[in-house]
């Protein structure tokens, strides 16, 4: 399979939005299902493409790109930052089609975050929060040299516990 990285084009925002949706329901990573908030986040790929780089995974196939997985690239700040500070880059919303899980899509993406923030001028370092639950990408992360941050984790909804998001990061 020849994986290619490219921005996302506006035709492929509901297929995108939809990947990533499924792949935190079927994963377990919402709490309240198809009712939570969140899910509307996630869906919404044409609002973070306006704040960030949205980057789609294709395989190409007979003139056509299919739609592997994608990644929301922050090179600095904004409003689609959780953790990053000053001269740091953020990884979020990484999410890979169920049928196209376990052939390197989602580690693709990561080290095309990671190319991006090389060429980021004044980036130092890339970040990214993740859910205890999501073993297979911390495999991921540690494989690609990230290291887990304890002292930068974190809690997006403060009034459950049970929510405290993982960090990690890569200085460049």
């Amino acid at each position: 399979m020849d994986i290619r990285i490219r921005d996302a084009r506006p035709h492929e925002y509901d297929r995108i939005g939809e990947i990533t949706a499924q792949a935190y329901l079927g994963d377990g990573l919402l709490d309240f299902g198809e009712s939570d908030e969140y899910l509307g986040e996630l869906r919404d790929v044409a609002k973070r493409a306006t704040a960030a780089e949205v980057l789609v995974a294709v395989d190409h196939d007979n003139d056509h790109d299919h739609v592997l997985g994608a990644v929301t690239f922050v090179p600095r700040g904004g409003p689609m930052a959780d953790i990053a500070r000053s001269g740091e880059a953020e990884i979020r919303m990484l999410a890979v089609a169920r049928e196209s899980r376990g052939r390197g899509v989602g580690e693709t993406l990561v080290r095309a975050c990671v190319e991006h923030a090389r060429a980021t001028a004044g980036c130092v370092r890339v970040v990214l929060s993740t859910q205890r639950t999501m073993h297979a990408a911390h495999r991921v992360y540690e494989r690609l040299g990230f290291t887990r941050t304890p002292d930068r984790d974190w809690n997006p909804l403060p009034d459950l516990d049970d929510i405290t998001l993982l960090t990690y990061e890569l200085t460049l």
